[in-house]
């Protein structure tokens, strides 16, 4: 069995540097505790970007994966699958739309909802095609694909991937009147995420939402929801727009949909929209194989049948109030909803970081000043007094 830094040391060496991971192995997981290889125990407080919302090896979730694995885990589209229509189907009625478009992972998710809306703004509105715009917002998360990148304002991610693909305006986050502003007849959708996760946990304007329903109806043009990170109960809602009861024309999910165990992602719209894909018009090998679909299938039961929003809320709520006790005037601001918290500071978060897992307690910083909590719902509420008992004394230090 390798140690810790043997592991380290390789995979610095052979894999490329497109990451700088904590000096944590993960070994072994289970529920909201992890182990490296010397055994050492800590809570996983950021669940793989909340992907881990079921916790880590769900028990129900890793059998139904085991099962699926002793008949057949990949067809490619080409033909049929046995699960494929019930995971679309169990999806489409959580979501409350008619279709749904099955991807791997949320930078798939996003690019097919991209293509969509300029799908459906030549073939419905009427945009001549190549002059479809799309509206995005400032300090946005969507992936790290070309097109996604040129519309980030990260120069971390765009800096060296010139040239951009056009067809992209940006506005301020939150600012309702700017995306008024920003329309034109060639618009076709606008792109947000309801919580802006990689950017601090930076919330919108109370209403917001609800007006960017409202601008997109009156002029037209679809909504896309990126709720890849903030879906599937994470904010304390099954999607963090229902917080102010908006439906999206199209949602984007990944990340826990697949259970924690498998890639798996999705875009789900009504038929007006996605009725306009034809046979070979998009795709994907992996997109809904048998193997994801069996673990989205469980996920989607266990997160209704155990009332996950309320588990994230309650839950949420408690931890929100008890990382307010902490006095340190480091801290600027806590913010969050849900089991999704940033603690911001006035300065750099890293020292900060490095104590908490000295502590026993994982989590990473998010543009150098906030550290983002998002431990797995399934946590109970003696692993967050503990854990929150670590994270005082680590922000103490």
């Amino acid at each position: 069995m390798y140690s810790s830094a043997q592991i380290i040391e390789k995979t610095t060496r052979y894999g490329a540097h497109n990451y700088a991971p904590k000096p944590v192995v993960i070994a072994n997981a289970e529920g909201t505790v992890v182990t490296d290889p010397e055994g050492l125990r800590y809570y996983d407080m950021l669940s793989a970007y909340s992907a881990h919302n079921f916790g880590h090896r769900h028990p129900e979730i890793v059998a139904a994966a085991k099962a699926q694995l002793d008949s057949c885990t990949l067809t490619s589209r080409a033909f049929h699958s046995e699960n494929l229509g019930e995971f679309c189907e169990s999806l489409a009625k959580l979501t409350g739309k008619d279709m749904v478009l099955p991807m791997n992972t949320g930078a798939e998710a996003v690019e097919t909802a991209l293509k969509t809306a300029r799908l459906w703004g030549a073939r419905v509105k009427g945009v001549e095609n190549g002059k479809q715009e799309i509206i995005t917002c400032e300090n946005n998360f969507h992936g790290r694909t070309i097109s996604i990148i040129s519309f980030s304002t990260d120069p971390l991610a765009k800096d060296g991937y010139g040239p951009y693909c056009s067809g992209f305006k940006t506005v301020p986050y939150g600012d309702a009147q700017a995306l008024r502003e920003a329309i034109t007849p060639n618009t076709v959708a606008f792109l947000a995420e309801p919580i802006q996760g990689e950017a601090g946990i930076i919330m919108p304007p109370e209403g917001w939402l609800s007006e960017v329903r409202e601008i997109c109806t009156q002029n037209n043009i679809l909504f896309l929801a990126d709720e890849v990170q903030t879906g599937f109960a994470r904010t304390g809602d099954m999607f963090a727009c229902w917080h102010e009861n908006v439906v999206p024309d199209i949602y984007i999910m990944g990340k826990a949909l697949g259970g924690g165990v498998m890639p798996l992602s999705a875009i789900a719209a009504n038929e007006d929209i996605l009725g306009l894909f034809t046979p070979g018009s998009h795709g994907s090998t992996f997109g809904g194989n048998p193997l994801a679909c069996a673990c989205g299938i469980k996920a989607l039961e266990i997160l209704q049948r155990d009332d996950y929003p309320r588990l994230a809320r309650e839950k949420g709520e408690y931890f929100m109030a008890e990382l307010k006790k902490i006095d340190n005037p480091e801290i600027k601001e806590i913010r969050g909803r849900g089991l999704l918290i940033g603690v911001e500071f006035h300065g750099s978060a890293y020292e900060y970081v490095k104590a908490c897992i000295h502590e026993g307690v994982l989590c990473k910083e998010t543009h150098d000043n906030t550290i983002r909590f998002a431990p797995p719902i399934t946590v109970s509420y003696e692993e967050l007094a503990d854990a929150l008992a670590r994270i005082k004394k680590a922000f103490d230090r």
